[in-house]
């Protein structure tokens, strides 16, 4: 039988609320899972099949440790997704890259720290939006809208005094408009297991207009049916990353988040190839699905 790391930490497991249903998922299917937390030196990373990252989301305040380890993992065993994956996932300017492959994505601009004229960039960037009333400021590297805020589009001040106080924290940051159509429509999460589509759920806004994140719970999700439009753009994603890692198998798991554009076509917010959310529980079969795709790349 084969072992499998499925990767957490303490301060997580418990909002992995997909943790459960793939464990059972597994040992049904002949899987022997353990979960583990990715920062425990007592394990021998060796003695697993393969390791495959579940909810390891402490890693925004320890970057550094947790490439190291995803490095030294990735030397000895098989890890899911691909260390170069990984790395190029992390960090939200991924979407600079899928949108010089054709596909389409929420303007996004990067301000990076030692940027002069800050306040300039912040101008330029919201003449070039013809119908935003606000804009959306987030660091490049976070989980779950950790330091994300939103600013009216006549507070280039604040704006920029924020993008002012993450470059102080060593963060380099993303401008983006907020389209409207979340507070609508929210967001449409689509999962894929091996670059075969599983499932897809909506979830509400997240992002308040006072600055606060609400708490990504359950609540806020339910299981969403996609249009052709959202399938195509999140597949033609998926295949994206194949062609830049030259992947001679797809990814083992990857979730696209989209929203709605002004136009009300699709575009990419987000996509989670790293440690995603796979939103298990609002879909039946799932998990069975994911434990099936690891055993066929795994076993």
């Amino acid at each position: 039988m084969m072992t499998i790391a499925l990767v957490t930490d303490a301060e997580s497991l418990a909002n992995d609320y997909d943790m459960p249903l793939l464990v059972e998922a597994c040992e049904k299917a002949g899987i022997k899972a353990e979960v583990v937390r990715w920062d425990d030196e007592e394990i021998r990373w060796e003695d697993f099949t393969s390791v495959i990252l579940r909810s390891p989301w402490s890693y925004v305040e320890r970057l550094k440790d947790f490439i190291s380890w995803a490095e030294k993992v990735s030397a000895i065993t098989d890890l899911y997704n691909p260390l170069p994956v990984i790395k190029w996932g992390l960090n939200k300017k991924y979407l600079l890259d899928l949108r010089d492959a054709g596909l389409s994505i929420v303007p996004t601009e990067v301000i990076r720290a030692g940027e002069q004229e800050i306040t300039s960039l912040v101008s330029d960037f919201i003449d070039k939006q013809n119908s935003a009333a606000e804009i959306v400021i987030k660091p490049m590297v976070g989980a779950y809208s950790r330091g994300v805020r939103r600013f009216r589009v006549a507070d280039k001040e604040s704006a920029a005094s924020y993008i002012h106080e993450q470059h102080s924290l060593g963060n380099n940051v993303l401008l983006q408009p907020y389209l409207t159509s979340i507070d609508t429509s929210g967001e449409t999460d689509l999962v894929f297991f091996n670059g075969v589509y599983s499932h897809a759920i909506r979830k509400s806004a997240l992002l308040q207009q006072d600055g606060t994140v609400r708490e990504p719970l359950q609540e806020f999700r339910k299981a969403r049916q996609p249009t052709e439009d959202e399938l195509h753009l999140a597949g033609a994603a998926v295949k994206a990353v194949e062609k830049i890692f030259r992947l001679q198998n797809p990814l083992l798991y990857a979730r696209i988040d989209l929203i709605l554009d002004d136009d009300s076509q699709p575009v990419i917010l987000e996509m989670e190839i790293c440690e995603p959310s796979l939103n298990l529980p609002f879909s039946s079969g799932s998990a069975e699905r994911f434990a099936e795709a690891i055993k066929q790349r795994t076993g």
